[in-house]
């Protein structure tokens, strides 16, 4: 009796991320010179939950060895869920069956990982599945210091978009509000803003509990905007993550009718303009001091996924396709594959799961860290300082035209609520350092006009 021939599959769901040729290129080769056959399953789950297997490409290393230098999915990509129907989750196994498939390699992000998990379960050892994790909002459970792919290049080419906006806000003397990608965490907001030295920041995990007020968010911004007003500055740059809206108390949006989900229950946040909302709101609240400031929204992703990985990722894609690859060529299943100290790690499906949700744990920015507290220090906010030092809150009070009290009276409960202050009481940051405006001061002080203009251009803060 002959043996049925080995084939694996490769799919990719969820949303772009740069890297992904890269990963399908890398597994198709090590697969091929052991003798399987490779197939790209097309647009993820789509087809073949249906039970429709017509969708497919043969993958050969003639057609793959070039395609990791480009973004994009040479398969296509697909954000059908498989898992909401059993039905969908039998015809998902059934189709792949019929196709002569024994090994799956699934790249996506956390739901897709879910999908993988449940592929996995529903095949009982007829498939061998592993998961290669990609994603631009960084969250997957893998160790700290270790990106999900596509996360570095999207940061990059981030910077590069922010820098501009930053140049450009200075030359005509207005603000940005960036809203960037980041579904749950704030990773790309944080990474993007710490880097390019933006004047402030915001992500869901520096807010106390599960519901913020966009009131809240509004007065951080507003703010931000006041203290750098005293400075002489009509200008700034705020990068912040989209993932804010899911933490935002539902009554704020009651305004917004049927707000659309995806396939895995996710509020379309891209359907949500945030960066107006927020921009009308925080220009209402300034005018309650009769402050006029321009103020743009702009929205960065799309233009980050399908963007060519840099090296880092053309690099790194390269090691995880072929390790998830080697994983099933080998016996494995049921893992998703990471990369550890220069070494292959699965991380198995069983043991990244959150038992508090039965789903795959998400990775957030952890707001007690040093690095975040880093991040924090070079921001320009109202900090703890500033009500403490009556000259500095008179210039606050004066830009706005009201009272010292007034103005502690409005906006204080930004620092009893602010999270970082909690951290520092409680010693869980060893790098606290003094709250100084000094950085602000020194940049008002008389230069030549060419260092004054120099400084100016290069600066976020």
């Amino acid at each position: 009796m002959s043996k049925a021939p080995q084939k694996l599959a490769i799919l990719v769901s969820g949303g772009p991320a740069p890297g992904i040729n890269s990963v399908i290129s890398a597994a198709t080769i090590r697969a091929i010179t052991d003798g399987v056959e490779v197939i790209g399953i097309m647009d993820g789950f789509k087809w073949i939950m249906d039970g429709d297997i017509t969708h497919t490409k043969n993958l050969t290393i003639n057609n793959v060895s070039r395609i990791h230098f480009r973004g994009g999915s040479y398969i296509g990509i697909a954000r059908a869920n498989p898992t909401k129907e059993k039905k969908h989750l039998e015809n998902t196994v059934t189709s792949l069956l019929r196709l002569n498939v024994d090994k799956l390699i699934t790249i996506g992000g956390d739901d897709t990982a879910f999908s993988a998990l449940k592929v996995d379960e529903m095949a009982a050892g007829r498939i061998r599945v592993a998961h290669v994790p990609k994603t631009i909002d960084n969250d997957l459970d893998l160790p700290w210091g270790i990106p999900t792919f596509g996360f570095q290049t999207a940061r990059h080419i981030g910077v590069e978009i922010v820098q501009n906006l930053m140049v450009d806000a200075q030359t005509t003397s207005r603000w940005y509000f960036v809203i960037t990608m980041g579904r749950k965490a704030g990773h790309l907001a944080l990474g993007i803003g710490k880097a390019t030295g933006a004047t402030l920041t915001l992500i869901p995990e520096e807010f106390p509990g599960h519901i913020s007020k966009l009131s809240h968010i509004v007065d951080v911004l507003a703010g931000a905007i006041i203290k750098r007003l005293s400075y002489g500055r009509t200008d700034g740059v705020a990068i912040l993550a989209e993932g804010l809206v899911e933490h935002l108390d539902p009554k704020d949006l009651e305004f917004l009718d049927n707000v659309e989900r995806d396939a895995h229950d996710n509020i379309r946040i891209a359907e949500i303009n945030f960066g107006e909302i927020l921009k009308y709101k925080v220009q209402e609240r300034l005018k309650e001091f009769g402050i006029k400031i321009t103020i743009v929204a702009k929205n960065i992703g799309y233009e980050l996924r399908c963007a060519d990985p840099i090296p880092y990722d053309m690099e790194y894609t390269r090691d995880l396709g072929f390790a998830a690859a080697h994983f099933l060529l080998n016996g494995g299943s049921g893992a998703m594959a990471s990369i550890q100290n220069g070494r292959f790690v699965p991380m198995y499906f069983k043991d990244i799961l959150d038992p508090a949700t039965a789903r795959t744990r998400v990775r957030m920015v952890d707001p007690a860290s040093e690095s975040f507290y880093i991040a924090r220090h070079y921001m320009l906010r109202l900090n703890k300082t500033d009500f403490e030092d009556p000259h500095e809150l008179a210039k606050y009070a004066a830009a706005c035209g009201i009272s010292l009290e007034d103005f502690r009276k409005q906006f204080y409960y930004l620092i009893q609520n602010d999270l970082l202050y909690k951290n520092l009481e409680e010693g869980k940051i060893s790098l606290a350092a003094v709250e100084s405006n000094a950085i602000y001061k020194a940049k008002n002080q008389t230069v030549s006009k060419n260092d004054d203009d120099k400084n100016n251009l290069s600066s976020g803060s």
